[in-house]
C-alpha cells in the first residue's frame, strides 16, 4: 500500500512551501487509495515550541488536508531511536567519536588553510589495523554513522530523475549527540522505516540529506522508499520566498481573506499542471495528479493570478458558507445583518465584484448601514441642487407599489428626462446618499435589496 508523510518541524509557522509539500503527498496517497501520515519532527528541543505545533495542526485543518495517521512526535520515540543506534553500533555501522569542539574547530581551520573541503577526518573511525587514540577522561562521545568510503548513492528521483552522489562527498554523520539525543537525519530514517513510508515527497532542499539517509537504511537492511523532491517556490522577483518580504504563512493568507481551496488550487499549479486547467477542485486535482507531471524547475508565485483564482472560488462558493466566513469581519465592523436584507441575497449580488473575503465584507456592509461618504464624493456628486433633486426622486420611489429592481429601474429614464439630466447624474448621487460610496452593483438592484423604508430614510436624511 502507498504510504506518504508530511513531516514539518515545529520551529515556526506553517508556510506555503510546506503546504504545497503536504498537498502533493496527500494527493498522491488519495490518488492511490493509500495512507497519508502526519509526523511532527520536534527533535530540535531548543527551537520547537507548542505554539508552532498548534500552528501546524491549525494550518492543516484550515486548508483541509486530512491525515489518516498521526500526528506522531519524534520526542515520543527516543527509546526507539536509541535502540536502533545500539543496533548500528553492534553491527559495526556506527562508532563513538570523542573529538572535542576545540579539536573539530582546529581540524576545520587546518583544512580550510590547505584549501580542502572542511570535514571530520574520521580519526575515531575503527578500521582494520588502525590504532585509535586513547579515550579522554570526562568526554561524552557522539555516535557517528560509518559512511561507506567508496562507491556512490544513486536513486531515481520521482521528480528530478536519476541522481547520483559519491560517498566521498559525504561525512561520517553524527547520529547521536553527547547527551544521547538523536539527530534529525537519523530520526527521519527510523521513522520512515517504522512507519512503512513508501514515497518520501519533500522539498528539494532535502536532496543532500537523501544519500545520507539511504546509506543508513541500507545499513539497517531496511527497504528504500521512492524519493521525489519538489522544486522551491520563488517570489515574483525570482527570490526564495521569505517571511520578511512575502506573505508565506497560512495564517497570513487566512487573515487576507483567501479561501483555503483557492490556496490549494494555486499551490497545485506551482510545479504541476494538467493541460491549461487553472480552476479546479481538490477532487479533480486528486484524479489528475501524478508525480511524473511535477516539474523539476522552481516556480514563481504570481500574486495577480493567485488573486484571480481566489475570486473564482469566491464566485463558486455557497453563499451560506461565505456568510459564515465573513461574519467575524462584519461583527468587527459593528455590522448587524439580522435587521436588513437576507445576507444570501446580498452575497449573490456582490460576490462577483471581489477577490478576497475582506473586500467581500466591505461590499456587504452598506446594505445594513450607510457608510460615511468620502468628502470628495460628496463634493462631486451632491453639490448644487443634487440633494433637492434626490428628494424629488425619493418622492417617486415612495409612490411605488411594488418594490423591485425592475419597478425602480422603470423610474430612471422618465425622471432623468423630466430633470434634464443624464443617468450618471442620478445614479451617482443615489449611491452616495444611500450607500456612502460610488462603487456598487446596479443601483436598482441595490435599492431593491436595502428596502423601501430604509432607502427613503437614507435619502431624506
Amino acid at each position: 500500500m502507498i504510504r506518504t508523510r508530511f513531516a514539518p518541524s515545529p520551529t515556526g509557522y506553517l508556510h506555503i512551501g510546506g503546504v504545497r509539500t503536504a498537498l502533493f503527498s496527500w494527493a498522491y496517497a488519495r490518488k492511490n487509495n493509500g495512507v497519508f501520515v502526519l509526523r511532527i519532527e520536534d527533535t530540535d528541543l531548543e527551537r520547537s515550541t507548542p505554539e508552532s505545533v498548534k500552528a501546524i495542526l491549525d494550518g492543516m485543518h484550515w486548508v483541509g488536508l486530512d491525515y489518516d495517521e498521526g500526528p506522531f512526535y519524534q520526542t515520543h520515540r527516543f527509546d526507539r531511536y536509541k535502540e536502533v543506534i545500539q543496533q548500528l553500533l553492534a553491527s559495526g555501522h556506527a562508532y563513538h567519536c570523542y573529538c572535542s569542539k576545540d579539536e573539530l574547530e582546529a581540524m576545520r581551520a587546518e583544512q580550510e588553510a590547505r584549501g580542502d573541503k572542511p570535514r571530520y577526518d574520521r580519526r575515531w573511525r575503527p578500521e582494520a589495523g588502525k590504532t585509535l587514540p586513547a579515550i579522554p577522561e570526562g568526554v561524552q562521545p557522539v555516535v557517528r554513522f560509518k559512511t561507506p568510503l567508496a562507491g556512490a548513492v544513486a536513486w531515481d528521483d520521482a521528480v528530478k530523475g536519476r541522481i547520483e552522489i559519491s560517498n566521498e562527498e559525504l561525512d561520517d554523520l553524527i547520529i547521536a549527540r553527547p547527551d544521547g539525543s538523536p539527530t534529525y537525519n537519523f530520526c527521519v530514517v527510523v521513522d520512515d522505516w517504522d512507519m512503512q513510508i513508501t514515497h518520501v515527497i519533500r522539498g528539494d532542499d532535502h536532496v543532500n540529506n537523501t544519500p545520507r539517509q539511504i546509506n543508513i537504511l541500507q545499513a539497517l537492511n531496511a527497504p528504500l522508499p521512492v524519493y521525489g523532491h519538489l522544486p522551491m517556490i520563488l517570489n515574483e522577483d525570482g527570490q526564495k520566498m521569505s517571511k520578511r518580504r512575502d506573505a508565506v504563512s497560512v495564517v497570513d493568507y487566512a487573515d487576507k481573506g483567501i479561501l483555503p481551496e483557492a490556496l490549494l488550487n494555486y499551490l497545485a499549479r506551482l510545479g504541476w499542471g494538467h493541460g491549461d486547467d487553472e480552476f479546479f477542485s481538490m477532487e479533480q486535482f486528486v484524479e489528475w495528479f501524478s508525480l511524473e507531471a511535477v516539474s523539476p524547475s522552481a516556480s514563481r508565485f504570481n500574486h495577480e493570478k493567485f488573486m484571480w483564482l481566489n475570486a473564482q472560488h469566491i464566485k463558486a462558493a455557497d453563499n451560506g458558507r461565505l456568510a459564515e466566513l465573513i461574519a467575524p469581519r462584519l461583527a468587527a465592523a459593528n455590522v448587524d445583518t439580522a435587521s436588513g436584507p437576507a445576507i444570501g441575497d446580498v452575497l449573490a449580488l456582490v460576490k462577483e465584484r471581489v477577490q478576497d473575503l475582506n473586500a467581500l465584507a466591505l461590499e456587504v456592509d452598506y446594505f445594513y448601514k450607510k457608510r460615511e461618504a468620502a468628502a470628495a464624493d460628496v463634493e462631486k456628486h451632491l453639490a448644487g441642487d443634487a440633494v433637492e433633486r434626490m428628494g424629488r426622486f425619493a418622492d417617486r420611489l415612495a409612490a411605488l407599489e411594488a418594490w423591485t429592481a425592475e419597478s425602480i429601474h422603470e423610474l430612471f429614464k422618465p425622471f432623468c428626462a423630466d430633470e434634464g439630466i443624464k443617468m450618471g447624474q442620478l445614479g451617482m448621487p443615489l449611491r452616495v446618499l444611500v450607500c456612502g460610496t460610488t462603487q456598487t452593483p446596479s443601483v436598482d438592484a441595490v435599492l431593491a435589496l436595502i428596502g423601501k423604508d430604509e432607502v427613503l430614510r437614507r435619502i431624506r436624511g
